[in-house]
Formats: C-alpha cells, structure tokens, sequence
C-alpha cells in the first residue's frame, strides 16, 4: 500500500512517519490515545460500529458504559477540563466596556447632553408649563367642538322609531 492509497482509502485516521515509514494510528474510542500497528483491541457492535481500544482497561470501561468525560485520565476529559494546555494558550484578557453616548431619533447628542444637565427645579417648571399648555389646548377642542355641534343638529320632529320597527318588525301586535 503506497501512501497515496492509504489516504485515499482513509482520511480520518492519522498517518505518522517515523523513519522513512508510514504507520496507520488509531483513536482510541474510549480514551482518546494513539493506538499503534499490532496493538489494542477491536470491538464491532452489532450495528457495524466499530471501536478501537488501546488496551484491556479501555475496553472493559466502555462494556460498562462508563462516560468518559467524567474519567480523569482520559483525553476527553482533559480537554473539557482544560488541562495541559497552560503553555501553549495565555490567558485572555478580557477588555474593560466602553460607554458611548450616542443621539435617540429626535433629540440629538447636544440636546441629550442639555437635558441631563438641567436642574430639578427648572425640568418641574417645564413640566407644569407643559401640562397647562395641554390643558389649555384641550379646553380650546372642547369649546370648538361645542359650537360645532349645534350647528350641525337640527331639531327632527319627526315620530321616533325603535329598531324593531325600523327592521320591519310586526309593530307591536
């Protein structure tokens, strides 16, 4: 098997050279180690699944459905756990957050700035400004809506007609 075969036919499983030649290493599925040439055992589960162990103890922990996240020395574990890795990846440093102040739709950033600068007795006298100027502008619809209203109405002296009747009732027989 030449090497141009042997990654064609596999290109998951790793390839290491040492010494001019190529050997075919394994996973380990239990614990994550290399499995070399001649070495571990094999295991196919009556769905065609096959796993490779490096050795008994591996094995044995599967067959007993042991999680290996949860076993110390195994690959999987460390790496959830974060270990070994201290010289190969500093510390993050985490960045301090910036505020920024940016304008809202209808007020710019000056006019943001001006608001919050202002006094509580000056926003209390824009607000009651406020309010009177609401009031005021209320009381004018109301006046403007009275006078409007008779003008519209007439006086009907016409007999007055229930629903029923309207409808084409029988008209109270």
């Amino acid at each position: 098997m030449t090497l141009g075969s042997l990654a064609m036919h596999d290109l998951t499983e790793k390839l290491e050279f040492w010494a001019g030649w190529v050997w075919k290493v394994e996973i380990d599925s239990f614990s994550g180690y290399r499995i070399y040439p001649s070495k571990g055992k094999l295991f196919v589960r009556g769905d065609s699944k096959v796993f490779r162990f490096a050795g008994s103890k591996n094995a044995s922990l599967f067959l007993q459905r042991k999680n290996p996240r949860k076993i110390a020395w195994t690959q999987v574990y460390r790496r959830m756990h974060k270990k070994g890795i201290t010289e190969e990846v500093a510390k993050k440093r985490s960045r301090k957050t910036v505020k920024h102040q940016r304008g809202i739709v209808g007020a710019d950033l000056a006019a943001i700035a001006a608001k919050r600068n202002q006094t509580a007795a000056v926003r209390a006298q824009q607000r009651l400004a406020a309010i009177s100027k609401a009031k005021s502008e209320k009381k004018e619809k109301e006046v403007k809506k009275e006078k409007a209203k008779p003008a519209t109405r007439t006086a009907t002296t016409a007999p007055k007609v229930s629903k029923q009747q309207m409808k084409g009732g029988k008209g109270g027989r």
